[in-house]
């Protein structure tokens, strides 16, 4: 197996992108070379011993590039080892039950079940509502979401600690 990481990720307002970028450095070592890339820059897998995919979730959905990356290259991530992880609720508490149970998006679970990801995580949350347009200022106004940075790095670089020990090991 190549010892070179994917972790790739779509990200809306750029908290994915930092959660892609915290798992990417905390895999770094041990052997392996990590690149950290938007989802819709990725080219060709062959150099990738093993694939971490990422979404920001809204309204339980992953990003359209997400999709996009996971519907088309089904049978590539399905060849090598793979972990999922999404981000979206904002909110102390576990993030799986802040969202009721959900873990991954319907849509995308028969995808998921063939590929056999290794894990797959749900992470809180960033939200600024600088960075949001009027439609989505009143939607969070509406589902009264958590404004604030929720995100909790340990649980993120302890779960890509695990990925690093699992393909090190």
């Amino acid at each position: 197996m190549s010892n070179r990481v994917l972790v790739a990720y779509a990200s809306k307002y750029g908290s994915t992108a930092e959660i892609a970028e915290a798992i990417g450095q905390a895999m770094q070592g041990a052997g392996l070379r990590v690149d950290v890339l938007k989802a819709d820059a990725v080219g060709d897998l062959t150099p990738y011993g093993a694939v971490v995919l990422g979404s920001a979730v809204y309204a339980g959905k992953w990003r359209p590039e997400a999709v996009r990356f996971l519907e088309s290259r089904e049978a590539e991530l399905a060849q090598r080892p793979g972990w999922l992880f999404s981000s979206g609720p904002t909110g102390k508490g576990d993030p799986v039950e802040r969202l009721g149970g959900w873990r991954f998006p319907k849509a995308q679970q028969p995808i998921a079940d063939r590929i056999s990801p290794r894990d797959i995580a749900v992470f809180h949350g960033s939200l600024d509502t600088k960075k949001l347009g009027f439609a989505e200022k009143r939607i969070i106004k509406v589902v009264e979401a958590k404004i604030g940075d929720y995100r909790d790095w340990d649980a993120i670089r302890t779960w890509a600690s695990g990925i690093k020990l699992a393909l090190s090991g």
